[in-house]
């Protein structure tokens, strides 16, 4: 079957060439306006020689050329690679090595990490320079402007042939273990959980204003935002990174509708001593995810702004959609809801067996159409992960009576810091790198804000001293922002079991 994710562009064009779709500060594009610099972008990728079938990563926050770039690269059928813009050299280094990205598209304040990280690979040979200015035309050597660049170009007039099954998207997820891998997500994967998004779970209409904060190199803002309110034909007002107050702002200037963020946004927001100033009367529609959301931080927002937080539950794997509360069943706070049509939830026991009864935690195993065509080039892990179409999540949940599910721990030894997914294995590493210490294991802790903190607890190789100031900066040199302990308590030895494991159930307390 045909299919390509661009289709829900194109579409809403056709139906609403003459409304905004996207909005970033004084600059306004229409559907017409950014279907035309989306097939200009896949034109020129086609004048740089990418081929078909490579990749082209995104190293962009939520600006236009995000969007242009994410829909022309399905325009020239090739597979997109979104990278968190808050990675590091070595991190970028490792990404487009390991997707074997032949082109790249860089937000002009993060070339110098770009650049870095760049020089010590040959893979990725066209560097693609975005600028706030639509008149620069400024590129450094070995790499062509954006401006230039879409605006000598020939448009792609059609999309290249896809399937349904291609892949689209390969978005980079970690593990308790190893490298993050790239997660394969199809054309039909995203296709199919914007529809949902906006026709069974929320009524997102041509008339809806969203306003994406979330970081579209997500998969949470990419789909519930991006795709699902341009499937839609709405607008989406882009802010490239969270502030209380710029939040606030837009939402009473653009009259915002939609708003979909992490409990850490909510909480800021609700929390913020200005925001009895600002009249957020249009809002009415909000989702919630990435994390647990707490009832009280819920209900309270609800109750002040008048609207109806639906909480949901998803994955990179998952494109992310997976479960939701809805507007037509009664919501239970505390939970992620139902699964969404067409996917299947189970709860599996330690040794394998299905979990029928309610209130027993299992692993969440989900099958469906969002669910990933596996992880790329690493067949072992999709092996791990996938069996016979069910996709072991990591996470335990238990199911009550009315078929709502809980999230009640994570099998996998993660953090959530504000929304994003920090895996204590890859700072672990970091820290054993450090030439002072001899043992390091890390947790999270509770935090108001951030729903959890990365704490750190190191002992120290005999001789030497460790300063937690020290550690820290060690760690933020080699870690993105999120990711790097703001915590370190260093201890004279850790908790283990007897063969040697260390117990971090023990330091949790």
């Amino acid at each position: 079957m045909s299919l390509n994710l661009a289709t829900l562009l194109r579409e809403s064009t056709l139906r609403h060439g003459a409304r905004p779709a996207l909005i970033s500060g004084a600059t306004t594009l229409s559907y017409a306006a950014l279907h035309g610099a989306v097939q200009r972008f896949a034109g020129a990728l086609r004048s740089l020689g990418v081929k078909p079938g490579q990749h082209v990563a995104l190293l962009l926050p939520n600006v236009p050329q995000f969007t242009i770039a994410y829909f022309g690269g399905h325009y020239a059928a090739c597979p997109v690679v979104p990278l968190n813009v808050l990675l590091t050299a070595d991190e970028i280094v490792y990404h487009l090595t390991d997707s074997d990205a032949v082109a790249v598209i860089v937000w002009e304040g993060f070339l110098p990490q770009a650049l870095a990280a760049l020089a010590r690979i040959d893979s990725c040979r066209h560097v693609i320079v975005a600028h706030a200015d639509a008149g620069d035309m400024s590129a450094p050597d070995g790499a062509v402007s954006y401006n230039a660049l879409v605006a000598g170009s020939e448009p792609l007039e059609e999309t290249a042939p896809t399937n349904a099954d291609d892949t689209a998207v390969i978005l980079y997820t970690s593990g308790t273990t190893g490298r993050p891998k790239g997660a394969e997500l199809t054309h039909l994967n995203l296709f199919f959980n914007a529809h949902y998004f906006r026709t069974e779970l929320l009524p997102v209409t041509a008339d809806t204003v969203a306003l994406a904060v979330l970081p579209l190199f997500h998969s949470f803002g990419q789909t519930c935002m991006q795709n699902a309110v341009l499937a839609a034909g709405g607008a989406v007002v882009l802010l490239p990174r969270f502030d209380p107050d710029g939040v606030l702002q837009l939402l009473e200037q653009q009259r915002v509708s939609y708003f979909a963020g992490v409990p850490t946004m909510y909480f800021a927001l609700l929390h913020h001593p200005a925001a009895s100033r600002y009249d957020l009367g249009a809002l009415r529609l909000c989702v919630s995810g990435g994390s647990p959301m707490p009832v009280e931080v819920m209900k309270t927002f609800d109750a002040k702004y008048g609207v109806n937080i639906l909480e949901g539950y998803g994955l990179s794997e998952t494109s992310p959609a997976a479960s939701f509360n809805r507007l037509d069943r009664p919501k239970k706070a505390g939970s992620v809801g139902l699964p969404i049509p067409g996917c299947e939830f189970r709860l599996v026991a330690d040794d394998g067996a299905v979990i029928a009864a309610s209130g027993v935690p299992g692993e969440i195993e989900i099958k469906g159409h969002n669910v990933m065509k596996g992880y790329w080039k690493k067949p072992e892990a999709t092996a791990t992960a996938l069996k016979d179409g069910w996709f072991a999540s990591g996470d335990i949940g238990q199911r009550d009576d009315d078929g709502y599910y809980f999230i009640v721990d994570r099998k996998k030894d993660m953090v959530i810091r504000g929304g994003f997914n920090v895996y204590p294995r890859e700072i672990e590493e970091v820290l054993y790198a450090h030439p002072a210490v001899a043992e390091a294991a890390v947790i999270g802790v509770p935090h108001v804000s951030h729903g959890e903190e990365v704490k750190a607890i190191v002992v120290a190789k005999a001789g030497s001293v460790i300063d937690d100031g020290e550690i820290i900066a060690y760690c933020k040199e080699r870690l993105a922002a999120y990711k790097y302990p703001r915590i370190v308590e260093v201890r004279d030895s850790l908790p283990k079991t007897a063969t040697g494991k260390i117990l971090k159930r023990a330091l949790r307390g």
